[in-house]
């Protein structure tokens, strides 16, 4: 009897602990909640990812401070996809697999979002994406299907695409251009596709369409061969530190007609690239702008200025956004389980973000207005808010 009793203990024994590991899987553990923060903090685009850390964390931060979610405080799992799409993958697998977060959030490069999608929709694990802007971060570019587990805070390249070119044709009144793309990038080739159809459908013509890859130096024979075709515009969708190198050594051969890009050139490093004269008559379409006179927008650059001694750029207050509607998201669903909080993101309606109200459509992406920004001296100036 006590060889039996002692089996019988040990049996239960062993089930309890089954039972622990098999629970601990799922979910956090019981007095913090894991949510990923998955960014660009190494790599070309360092500064963007950064600032999208900052932002989620500082979220996350004022979330604790008022008693967390769900009675637990927030545990932020900081990862690197060092700005490379592999790189993203890696990290969203192990956010998923080996810190077990519930959700994640971050990615500022399509590319980056796009591998990390993958693994988070394999793992069936919330990914809400920060500024990544091509349609294929949320739709499957064979199947057309719309993934399951994947949202984005952001507008989409079919909207800043149009509004770029709208911006060229109606306020600068300009209609021959000149489209210089990095065909390395999913965001660069698509925001030039998008670009592209509008501005030819509103009577523009695209004299040159030139390539480059991501971490190119020497731009000056590619420029060289669109000055020749005397355009009045260059069309740059590229990320800040190919942008910045472009810019000036268009301005080193004279070529002084304004160059028009989007989202990818919101970086303090683009000055610092380019040099502060090159960038006069130079414009991008954003998400957002620090001159937003709003109380709530003047109250977050405030704070953020306290926290991290600088002033947000979009990536910061997308950041600040997609954690917030994450948190929101939990809330919401009263659980952590990764399907309920899906459902609540996908529920998500008018959520009062700094970057306008949000609500995702049938495709998991927020409707967003977009703002145009001029490069004056160095300083990005706002120039007008282009509503969806």
């Amino acid at each position: 009897m006590r060889k039996k009793g002692c089996k019988l203990f040990a049996a239960a024994a062993a089930v309890l602990l089954l039972a622990g590991a098999l629970t601990g899987c799922g979910s956090s553990s019981s007095n913090e909640i894991k949510i990923g923060v998955l960014d660009e903090l190494t790599g070309g685009n360092a500064t963007m990812g950064t600032s999208a850390a900052n932002g989620a964390k500082m979220a996350i931060k004022e979330a604790n401070a008022k008693g967390g979610v769900l009675g637990k405080q927030i545990q932020a799992v900081v990862a690197d996809n060092k700005s490379e799409p592999s790189e993203s993958a890696n990290a969203m697998t192990k956010l998923t697999t080996q810190d077990k977060v519930v959700a994640v959030t971050g990615v500022f490069s399509s590319s980056n979002a796009i591998a990390a999608s993958s693994v988070a929709e394999s793992s069936q694990v919330p990914f809400l994406a920060v500024g990544a802007t091509n349609p294929k971060v949320t739709v499957d570019a064979e199947s057309g299907k719309v993934k399951d587990y994947t949202f984005r805070v952001c507008f989409i390249d079919p909207f800043q695409g149009t509004v770029g070119a709208n911006f060229v044709l109606n306020t600068l009144k300009l209609q021959k251009a000149a489209i210089l793309v990095d065909s390395s990038s999913d965001y660069s080739k698509g925001l030039s596709a998008f670009f592209k159809d509008a501005f030819t459908k509103g009577g523009g013509s695209i004299l040159a369409e030139e390539a480059y890859l991501q971490k190119d130096q020497d731009f000056k024979t590619i420029l060289t061969k669109i000055k020749a075709l005397n355009p009045e515009i260059i069309y740059v969708p590229g990320y800040y530190e190919e942008v910045g190198k472009i810019v000036k050594q268009a301005r080193e051969l004279g070529m002084n007609i304004p160059i028009v890009g989007g989202d990818g050139w919101d970086s303090p490093k683009l000055v610092e690239v380019a040099t502060a004269p090159a960038l006069n008559n130079t414009y991008f379409t954003n998400h957002y702008s620090v001159e937003d006179t709003s109380p709530v927008s003047q109250a977050f650059v405030e704070a953020y200025k306290k926290e991290y001694g600088q002033a947000p750029d979009a990536m910061a207050v997308l950041g600040y956004d997609a954690a917030n509607v994450l948190i929101d998201a939990i809330s919401r669903a009263n659980s952590e389980e990764p399907a309920k909080i899906r459902e609540a993101l996908a529920a998500t309606k008018d959520y009062p973000a700094i970057t306008g109200s949000t609500t995702f459509n049938a495709t998991h992406d927020a409707v967003k207005s977009a703002v145009i920004i001029e490069m004056k001296d160095g300083k990005q100036t706002y120039r007008a808010t282009v509503k969806p």
